[in-house]
Formats: C-alpha cells, sequence, structure tokens
C-alpha cells in the first residue's frame, strides 16, 4: 500500500476543529499556500485533508519562520 492509501482524509471543519481555528481560516491558509497541496485532495469543490500531514507542515513552516527571525536578530545589538 502507498502512503496515499494508507491516509485517512478528513473534511475541513474536522481540521479547523483540531486545529482550533474557523473553516474560514483553514481555506485562507489553503489559498495562500500555507498548506499544501500534497496534504489534501480536491474532487470539485469538496476537500479532504490528511490532517497529520497538514500538522505535520504547519509546524516544520512555524518552525522555519522561528529560525528566520532569530537569524535575523542575530546580527542587531540590543
Amino acid at each position: 500500500m502507498t502512503a496515499l492509501e494508507n491516509a485517512t482524509y478528513v473534511p475541513v471543519e474536522e481540521v479547523a476543529q483540531q486545529l482550533s481555528v474557523k473553516v474560514s481560516t483553514i481555506r485562507q491558509w489553503v489559498h495562500k499556500g500555507h498548506i499544501p497541496k500534497t496534504t489534501y485532495i480536491k474532487v470539485g469543490h469538496t476537500y479532504r485533508f490528511n490532517l497529520n500531514a497538514v500538522v505535520q507542515a504547519l509546524t516544520a513552516a512555524s518552525l522555519a519562520e522561528l529560525e528566520e527571525i532569530e537569524e535575523v536578530g542575530e546580527g542587531e545589538d540590543i
């Protein structure tokens, strides 16, 4: 079985609930590319998300953002 076959896909409402945000926030994150296309499937107007992959992608993005902030801050004297 491939990873795609093993993945459980859930509706946008469940992703929002698990992340404690509004459904509109999840939709904005998809539109802005914060949630990678590899973490969901779209059939017509319906999205289904691999919740584990979404959480991993958002966590990785947050860590990368923090590292970037630290690198910028290292050159500054306070």
